[in-house]
């Protein structure tokens, strides 16, 4: 399918596999997309400028690509820097089109209806899209697809109308006449209100006049004196900013307008550097406008699908949605006046430069889209690499970020070990992206592709946790060897069904789950000393974590929490360290009054091994990201040894050297293991390792939650 990429200060047209309709999602055959004329034309701009530029600018993401290098790595920030700004940034947040197809969990919409569809990353400038089912919304009769597609922003100029609660015969200002500011003003006069539209441009005047606006001014005039006059001296009762400008003068001017006790309300994006004087006298109400309205930014109602009671949220942004579409069916809102603009999708980079025309520029652009039979889900690829004889075809499931940054160019750095054959992820824009930047030969967003393909000897697994345990068994099935990152599984019956299967085939093919941390040369030192040590082991290793909030995805469904996503790899290390199975796990976790502070990130778990080693883990979210993450210690036969984050390996009781040098927690001895493993039959980890490291996680999240695992 056809997709709009923003790389490099440009608009790209690119040809990338559909997504598939996931679990409460619905795949929508694009007929429309409207382009937002602000926002899209700023990213424009942005991605085009030299990276200290940008970093000027998001001085945010600074800050994580330097956290990125103090726990990971410079090569791995880089790395990461590098698939961003490569891959290009899909681009678009409102689309109308057709279902034709619908995952499971949804109700209420069917293939064959009409949909128009919000958000950013979701209703993309592309044939198919896969949108969640409160993203979308059903067209009424009569309402042309051109029209429905600008419902994102016909819900975020109604959720600022919302915001500012007109009552009839009230005088409202609207700041900034763009495509947001004049579907305002139709909404208020709708409401009843009687409406000033204040904007530079005498057209977009003219159009919101022809809209419905009682007057129009010019904010270089006496705006406040002028609404005055025209309210018998009082003022404006509210303002709605829908300007975008840094400047602070915007939203002070809305603050002069108004009468006392009147409201601010500010949808776009100004500078707010407020003059206390201009809102204390009159007690005026300062409100922001969240985007679409209620359930915006919350991965529960939006990724998750659960609505919010109509009884106590009467306006969620699905909600909205429907009542703009609507509008648009009762002619109550009109695009016409608007002229929108039209371009094929071909012809994308053309629409997008019409967005730098100046005073010329549209109000309105939309792009429109080829009928397409059926959507493709494998495409190939300019960049394949010929592989050197001998190096097993590799299928990657889900280029993550982590993938992308630490085991692709551990691999790439062996070609005669590993070729690149292809790549899947969700999103058909970083399948194609990570596909050509490893000379792969195709890009995919089904696992199937890979799955099927014969070419493909090894399977590497980054999706997220949840899709792990289902991914490792197909793999094994199909008579793939699997890499799969940590960690193996997420429930009881998926970790039954891949220990049935690796005993009923030995000779099957080989599976390593992603324990880097035994393989480092720190471990694998402290290994070497306690060889041949003629007592059981007694450990303690303590995890400073840092916190994560609740609604990171790592903390959800798709996660499993960070005891079985994370700490999985110390209870590996612990069955590195004995070189034994654990007989008997227990854990006791915090019982915090704050629901942030959760029981799997703060705990303490102890695990008896059939040597009679004890071994226990220290977990906490509560500590000082500043301070060095994780720390061994191991007692034996007389013995202390010390393992600091990985960068040193001291040693008493004993004349054995220890270990020094760069963080290394064993990425590359892994994959160094895995290439041996695979030629010599001999797997890496034993698979009962791997499966009692990944038990031991399973029981120790029901002991801290107080239930088993399914």
């Amino acid at each position: 399918m056809k997709q709009v990429l923003i790389r490099s200060g440009k608009a790209v047209v690119e040809e990338v596999p559909a997504p598939l309709a996931g679990p409460g999602e619905i795949l929508v055959a694009v007929a429309a997309s409207c382009v937002s004329v602000g926002t899209e034309a700023s990213s424009l701009a942005l991605s085009g400028m030299p990276l200290y530029r940008r970093a000027l600018k998001q001085p945010q993401h600074v800050k994580r690509v330097l956290d990125i290098a103090r726990e990971q790595g410079v090569r791995t920030a880089i790395e990461r820097v590098r698939g961003k700004i490569e891959g290009g940034a899909p681009t678009g947040y409102s689309a109308a089109g057709t279902v034709v197809a619908v995952g499971d969990q949804v109700e209420g919409l069917q293939v064959g209806d009409r949909v128009a569809c919000a958000g950013a990353g979701i209703a993309n400038h592309a044939q198919f899209i896969a949108v969640p089912v409160n993203l979308a919304a059903r067209i009424p009769d009569g309402v042309d697809v051109a029209d429905a597609c600008t419902v994102t922003l016909g819900a975020i100029a109604l959720q600022g109308v919302r915001r500012a609660a007109p009552s009839l015969g009230e005088t409202i200002a609207v700041i900034g006449l763009g495509v947001l500011g004049l579907l305002t003003v139709q909404m208020l006069k709708a409401a009843g209100a009687r409406v000033a539209g204040i904007d530079p441009d005498p057209r977009r005047r003219a159009v919101a006049a022809e809209l419905g606006a009682a007057f129009t001014l010019d904010p270089a005039d006496d705006v406040a004196g002028a609404i005055a006059r025209r309210t018998d001296g009082f003022g404006a009762d509210a303002a709605i900013i829908c300007a975008a400008s840094p400047s602070d003068a915007i939203v002070a001017q809305a603050a002069q307008s108004c009468r006392k006790k009147g409201r601010v309300v500010l949808v776009g994006d100004v500078g707010l550097k407020l003059d206390r004087a201009d809102f204390y006298a009159k007690e005026l109400d300062f409100l922001i406008s969240c985007s679409y309205g209620p359930g915006r930014y919350d991965p529960v109602f939006e990724q998750g699908g659960r609505d919010y009671p109509l009884a106590y949220v009467r306006w969620t942004e699905t909600r909205n949605m429907e009542a703009y579409l609507a509008l648009l069916a009762d002619g109550a809102v009109r695009l016409a006046p608007l002229a929108p603009v039209s371009f094929p999708i071909e012809q994308a980079p053309v629409a997008y430069g019409a967005l730098a025309d100046g005073a010329d520029r549209p109000l309105l652009v939309l792009l429109t889209y080829p009928d397409q039979a059926a959507p493709d889900r494998r495409v190939a690829t300019r960049a394949a690499r010929p592989g050197r004889d001998g190096a097993i075809g590799v299928g990657i499931l889900g280029a993550g970020s982590f993938l992308q940054a630490v085991h692709i160019p551990n691999m790439l750095a062996m070609p005669e070990r590993f070729r690149m054959v292809g790549v899947m992820n969700r999103t058909g824009a970083s399948a194609k992206a990570v596909a050509e930047r490893v000379g792969a030969a195709y890009a995919a967003t089904d696992a199937d592709a890979i799955l099927g393909d014969p070419a493909v000897g090894l399977v590497v697994i980054g999706t997220r946790h949840d899709l792990h345990g289902p991914l490792v068994l197909a793999a094994l099935k199909a008579g793939k060897a699997v890499l799969v990152e940590k960690p193996l599984c997420l429930t009881g019956a998926e970790l039954d069904a891949i220990e049935d299967f690796t005993r009923a085939h030995p000779d099957g093919p080989l599976l390593l789950t992603g324990f880097n941390r035994r393989f480092s040369p720190a471990v694998r030192r402290l290994s070497e000393i306690l060889a041949g040590r003629g007592t059981p082991i007694m450990a303690n290793y303590r995890m400073n974590a840092g916190f994560l909030a609740a609604d990171h995805w790592t903390q959800g469904p798709e996660g499993g929490g960070r005891n079985l996503g994370e700490a999985c790899h110390v209870y590996d290390l612990f069955c590195a360290l004995t070189g034994s199975l654990p007989v008997k796990v227990e854990a006791q976790a915090i019982r915090a009054g704050a629901k942030h502070w959760r029981a799997d990130d703060n705990f303490v778990a102890t695990l008896t091994f059939a040597d009679g080693s004890v071994c226990s883990l220290t977990y906490s979210a509560l500590g000082a990201k500043d301070h060095p993450k994780e720390r061994l210690e191991v007692f034996a036969d007389g013995m202390v040894a010390s393992l600091d984050d990985y960068r040193a390996l001291t040693v008493a009781g004993t004349r054995a050297k220890g270990w020094a040098g760069n963080q290394d927690k064993g990425h590359k001895a892994l994959m160094a293991a895995l290439a041996k493993g695979l030629a010599d039959g001999v797997w890496p980890i034993p698979p009962e390792q791997q499966v009692a490291a990944t038990r031991a996680a399973l029981t120790i999240q029901g002991k801290i939650f107080g239930r088993e695992q399914p």
